[in-house]
């Protein structure tokens, strides 16, 4: 994937394709980036997975936002992402950032995720598509200058040939009948036209947005796009494939095999997945065994209030569930001595099962705090790996229920727990995601539901059922805040003699 030549052989080459001026300090000229040179970099193992990871984290939130049709959501997404993973500044910010850096991670985690979703059509496909949706915006939120100088380079070539000042005037009458943003006479004068054959803007043709004369489309300068975006989605589709046929050369290596294999798993859910688990808890607060039934009713997404709700029901749990739940409940903030209590009197309460639970049952619990066996501290389970574990067999409770219950069941289970309508808009919306095999999304829908339409950060949707649950708790917080102060006004009020307001009426803040 990554060839040897030098940095500065790769300078000289663009300097004498005209790429760059012989003066540019920058090894990549451009933000844009077609991704046709594969990157001739020195990385580190850390950094081809972690760049990969943040690239991921943009795909599949681009993903996730075409499956919820939300208003103008693929574009504030993309930018709320690539604000917080994958970063370009123009070049006017050449003073104060680093534009090689944030351009060689670019350049670098595309080539690193070809590798890992090459491998089937339906991998291909999906990333053609997610990464033609991230260049799109990309490209339309670039600066004019920057924009035309990208698409002047060797590094795309031209995008249509300009058509003559005297076919512009012979055919007039047809271009501006096609073209919607020409009104005036004064508008077509200043407009340019680009002939182009019209497979290159096949989006353009089926729209009627274009004159066509010959098999050849008459483009005006705005919608050029459409011939860039066609062009950067058919080269990309080309690359997998080539990428595919040569996939086979990397069999042997058992470094990289593993990571790109988590990459395609995660992208097949909709998730990126984590650097590393799911982290400290969020408040640094300490969870007894007393609160979890009330943070589970509140709290808890369906994957962990499934788990909860069978357990207290059958008094027993199966492994995978018991090792799913007490992962979570670690890093929820439950200390290994309220998770031993929590879990043996959550079983049956006989003298048999209660020797069996200290024989086998809290060696394992404090095997999963890192406390018995290699002591290692064990990471809560990302919504990825729960998705694309092993599903529940009989008479267990793991797994992710948008992705292992039946239709039916799933309706029920979300109108008993989070009181959604079997026949609402709602529940057509959490099906329909789940159906497009976008489990996550449905969660995230669910967490609108039940939180008063507010979601997770910016541009996020469920990954992790900690995040979830730290979510929900963030957000009772902020309601909890604004019902004191709302008091505290109040009371001030009445002692300068104000009239008072019922207190009770503020549990609707």
């Amino acid at each position: 994937m990554f060839n040897r030549s030098t940095k500065k052989e790769k300078e000289k080459d663009k300097e004498k394709d005209g790429l760059v001026a012989t003066h540019s300090p920058l090894a990549y000229p451009h933000r844009l980036n077609f991704y046709e040179e594969a990157p001739g970099h020195n990385i580190t193992l850390e950094q081809f997975e972690m760049w990969a990871i943040d690239r991921l984290r943009v795909l599949a939130e681009i993903e996730a936002a075409r499956v919820r049709n939300v208003p103008d959501g693929i574009k504030n997404i993309v930018n709320a992402q690539c604000e917080k993973y994958l970063m370009l500044h123009p070049n006017s910010d050449a003073a104060s950032v680093e534009l090689d850096t944030e351009r060689r991670k670019d350049h670098v985690s595309h080539f690193v995720l070809r590798l890992a979703f090459c491998r089937s059509e339906e991998l291909r496909q999906k990333f053609v598509k997610a990464e033609t949706d991230l260049f799109k915006v990309r490209f339309l939120g670039e600066g004019t200058k920057d924009r035309a100088a990208f698409l002047a380079s060797k590094s795309f070539g031209p995008s249509g040939q300009p058509i003559s000042d005297d076919d512009k005037r012979l055919l007039k009458n047809q271009l501006m009948a096609a073209t919607s943003s020409i009104k005036t006479d004064t508008d077509f004068e200043s407009e340019t036209f680009y002939r182009v054959h019209w497979t290159k803007v096949t989006d353009l043709v089926a729209s009627r947005r274009v004159f066509i004369r010959g098999g050849y489309a008459y483009v005006p300068s705005a919608s050029q796009s459409s011939i860039v975006l066609q062009a950067f989605q058919s080269r990309l589709t080309a690359a997998l494939e080539m990428t595919a046929r040569a996939l086979p050369s990397l069999d042997e290596d058992d470094r990289l095999l593993p990571i790109i294999n988590h990459f395609s798993q995660g992208f097949l859910a909709g998730i990126a997945g984590e650097h590393h688990g799911g982290g400290e808890n969020s408040y640094g607060e300490t969870v007894t065994k007393d609160m979890i039934d009330d943070m589970a009713k509140k709290h808890f997404p369906m994957c962990m209030r499934n788990i909860h709700n069978a357990l207290r029901r059958d008094r027993q749990m199966k492994h995978q569930g018991r090792l799913q739940y007490t992962l979570f409940l670690k890093v929820l903030g439950l200390p290994i001595e309220e998770a031993i209590l929590f879990w043996r009197e959550s079983y049956a309460n006989d003298q048999k099962t209660q020797d069996k639970f200290n024989k086998e049952y809290k060696y394992n619990i404090r095997h999963s705090y890192g406390l018995e066996g290699k002591r290692a501290n064990y990471p809560a389970r990302d919504c990825r790996s729960i998705i694309t574990g092993n599903p529940p067999g009989a008479n267990e409770s793991h797994g992710c229920p948008f992705r292992h219950f039946s239709t039916s069941n799933l309706q029920s289970a979300l109108s008993a727990l989070y009181g959604v309508p079997s026949l609402s808009q709602d529940m057509s919306d959490i099906l329909n995601a789940v159906e497009a095999k976008q489990y996550h999304v449905a969660c995230t829908r669910v967490f609108e539901l039940t939180h008063d339409n507010q979601g997770m950060a910016e541009g996020e949707s469920v990954s992790h059922p900690n995040r979830y649950a730290a979510r929900s708790r963030e957000l009772e917080r902020e309601k909890l805040a604004r019902i004191q102060d709302k008091t505290k006004a109040l009371t001030l009020t009445e002692s300068d003699g104000a009239p008072s307001e019922d207190v009770s009426m503020l549990a609707g803040v």
